[in-house]
């Protein structure tokens, strides 16, 4: 009786393994970017990002001082790396071409901040990227510290020092190009 119930569970893991297999090489699961992801495929990635979160961001205090030279490299960061996904101290308001096509839309974080993450959340993010989101890893082009400077400002943006506050306003977030579209 075991023997049996054991070869149907078997058997039935099969098959649907066999329909899961199936499933994906038939093309029905979208690729592409701008389609909307299932239910499914967006609790699995959020649920591994929480657990991956959880167990290797770094849990200590950001190691970079809270200066306004520290904060103004922040800026600086943050303009060359991440303005033309996460826009500018004016919000969304005029997303980039690249923001715009992707998906999942990046958080305008001058809008929708990561304030209230822990430091070192935010540079396990910066560092690794999120996997299937656009988000990609600056570790490989980034120092560690710069990375800590960059989450340093992050955390603060919302309550800069008046000449930290200054550069922030006039960071852009993609430069003024106009694009055409072809066709009708």
């Amino acid at each position: 009786m075991l023997k049996n119930m054991v070869l149907l569970l078997g058997f039935i893991f099969l098959i649907a393994l066999i329909g899961a297999y199936s499933l994906v090489q038939s093309g029905l699961i979208p690729a592409n970017a701008d389609a909307k992801p299932g239910r499914l495929e967006t609790w699995i990635a959020h649920t591994s990002l929480k657990a991956t979160l959880r167990r290797e961001a770094p849990k200590g205090q950001n190691p970079v001082a809270f200066t306004d030279h520290d904060l103004q490299d922040g800026v600086r960061l943050y303009a060359q790396n991440c303005a033309v996904c996460h826009g500018s101290a004016k919000g969304n308001i005029s997303e980039s071409p690249i923001a715009k096509g992707l998906y999942q839309k990046p958080p305008q974080l001058a809008t929708h901040g990561v304030e209230d993450d822990p430091d070192g959340v935010t540079f396990w993010k910066i560092k690794h990227g999120i996997r299937m989101t656009g988000m990609p890893s600056f570790g490989i082009s980034l120092y560690d510290q710069q990375i800590w400077t960059l989450a340093l400002f992050l955390k603060h943006m919302d309550k800069l020092p008046p000449s930290v506050q200054k550069s922030w306003q006039q960071v852009q977030n993609w430069p003024v190009i106009y694009v055409q579209k072809h066709g009708p």
